[in-house]
């Protein structure tokens, strides 16, 4: 990793503690756990941004699967270690999100890069489905601006919270 992409900004980060159920016989986490610490980081990030994505799932109105990730492990983190897991959405498609997550451990080193893409997704069809633009909205502002909007601001999102 370059030292760029270690200081990449995060307008979010969220604490976490390795478990020991996360972990090999070494104390060590095992890769499975990662996959884990993006999905806390994910739901993390949109509950700063006012909503729940499991509830808001239920509704029908924004829902997601992965459909591509990959982890870049550059350090190990171990059992009871503290990690800063730093989140980011950096591209917007018609039905895709790409999200990005930096966790250091509690000495600020970078310990793994997780990119993910989530595509849109509705429960009923099985199929994609476009982000809706309220959720856009609510992302870009965020990440451009570092401004969390009110949900009043967002009619359509407003109705399914």
């Amino acid at each position: 990793m370059t030292l760029e992409s270690q200081n990449e900004i995060f307008k979010f980060e969220t604490d976490i503690r390795v478990r020991w159920s996360e972990c090999d016989r070494q104390g060590i986490a095992f890769n499975g756990s990662y996959l884990e610490y993006l999905e806390i980081a994910q739901s993390e990030y949109f509950r700063n941004l006012g909503y729940s994505i499991y509830a808001l799932a239920q509704t029908g109105f924004f829902d997601t699967v992965i459909a591509n990730t990959e982890l870049t492990f550059l350090e190990p983190v171990k059992i009871d270690d503290i990690l800063i897991l730093k989140a980011k959405t950096t591209k917007l498609g018609t039905t895709s999100i790409r999200f990005k997550v930096h966790i250091f451990n509690q000495s600020g080193d970078l310990t793994t890069v997780i990119t993910a893409v989530y595509v849109g997704y509705d429960q009923h069809t099985q199929t994609k489905k476009e982000i809706p633009e309220d959720i856009k909205t609510l992302i870009k502002a965020f990440e451009n601006d570092g401004v969390v909007l009110p949900l009043d601001q967002l009619p359509e999102l407003q109705k399914y919270i």
